[in-house]
C-alpha cells in the first residue's frame, strides 16, 4: 500500500476539468491507467502500488481520474457517463499530453472504457490490460439499479442489498460524491458486442480475480479476440484483484514481451 499522492494537473475536455497525474519515466512508453467504478487514481492505481511499479519499471505512467470521481468535475447527467463518453476524456488526455500511442490498463468500469477507446481508435492503443471484467463486457454484470439505489439511500443502514452495501461503503470510504456515482453507474453500463470484441487487434491481457463473482469469465473474453490471453488471479475477490502481486508481474511479463 503506496500512501504517498503524487501531484495532479487538470485539463479541460468537454467543459469539464479532468484531472490527471503523470508520474514514472517522462521518456518511458507511456502507460494510460483508466480505474474501476467508485475508485479515482489514488485509490486504483498510486495506493495499491501500481504507479511505483511501473515507474520502476522505467515506464511513464498516467492516471486519470474519470468525470464523475477523485478531483475531476461530477455532472449529474446519466448520459454524460456512457462509455464511449468517458473514453474520449482518456483520449483527449492523450492528445493534452500529446502522446500519439499509449498502452492502456482498465480495471473494471475503467476496463470497458478501454476496450470503447480502442475501438473508436486502435492507432492510439498499443496494448490492453483489461482487469477485473471477463465475459461480463458482453453478458453484462447483473442488476447494478440497486447499487444506484444504494448511494442514494438516507445511510448504510437503510441498504439491504450485498452488493449495494459493498458499494455505499466504499464510496463512502473514499469520500465520493454519491450523487454523481447514482449517475455514473445508470449511465456507463453498455455492453460491447462479442463481434466487436473480435476486431480489437491489439495484444491484450485480461486478469480476473478466481473469487470475483462480478467481472465473469476472463478464459471467454480471450476466446473472442485474436490477440488476447486470459489471467487467473488465484484467490482474490473484485476488490483486492486489483493490487495482486501475481497480476503486477504478469502485466510487466506481458508488457517486456511486446
Amino acid at each position: 500500500m503506496n500512501l504517498n499522492a503524487p501531484p495532479f494537473s487538470s485539463f479541460q475536455h468537454n467543459r469539464l476539468d479532468l484531472y490527471y497525474l503523470d508520474e514514472g519515466d517522462p521518456a518511458g512508453a507511456p502507460v494510460l491507467l483508466i480505474h474501476g467504478f467508485a475508485s479515482s487514481a489514488l485509490v486504483n492505481w498510486v495506493h495499491p502500488g501500481w504507479v511505483k511499479t511501473l515507474g520502476e519499471a522505467g515506464y511513464r505512467v498516467i492516471a486519470i481520474d474519470n468525470r464523475g470521481h477523485g478531483l475531476s468535475d461530477k455532472p449529474r447527467d446519466p448520459e454524460a457517463y456512457r462509455p464511449w463518453v468517458m473514453a474520449e476524456d482518456a483520449v483527449a488526455l492523450l492528445d493534452h499530453l500529446r502522446i500519439p500511442e499509449a498502452h492502456v490498463m482498465g480495471y473494471s468500469m475503467g476496463a470497458r472504457i478501454s476496450v470503447f477507446l480502442v475501438l473508436a481508435h486502435p492507432h492510439r492503443v498499443r496494448s490492453l490490460v483489461l482487469g477485473g471484467l471477463g465475459s461480463g463486457m458482453t453478458d453484462g454484470v447483473g442488476d447494478w439499479d440497486p447499487i444506484a439505489d444504494a448511494l442514494l439511500a438516507p445511510s448504510l443502514d437503510d441498504v439491504d442489498h450485498d452488493r449495494g452495501r459493498m458499494f455505499r461503503a466504499f464510496a463512502e470510504q473514499t469520500r465520493s460524491d454519491r450523487e454523481a456515482l447514482a449517475a455514473c453507474i445508470r449511465g456507463s453500463r453498455d455492453l460491447v458486442a462479442e463481434a466487436d470484441m473480435g476486431r480489437i487487434e491489439a495484444p491484450t491481457l485480461i486478469g480476473v480475480g478466481t473469487k470475483d463473482d462480478i467481472a465473469g469469465s476472463p478464459h471467454k473474453l480471450a476466446a473472442l479476440m485474436p490477440n488476447a490471453r486470459a489471467l487467473d488471479i488465484p484467490g482474490r475477490d473484485h476488490m483486492l484483484a486489483v493490487g495482486d502481486k501475481v497480476f503486477k508481474k504478469a502485466v510487466l511479463d506481458f508488457y517486456a514481451e511486446l
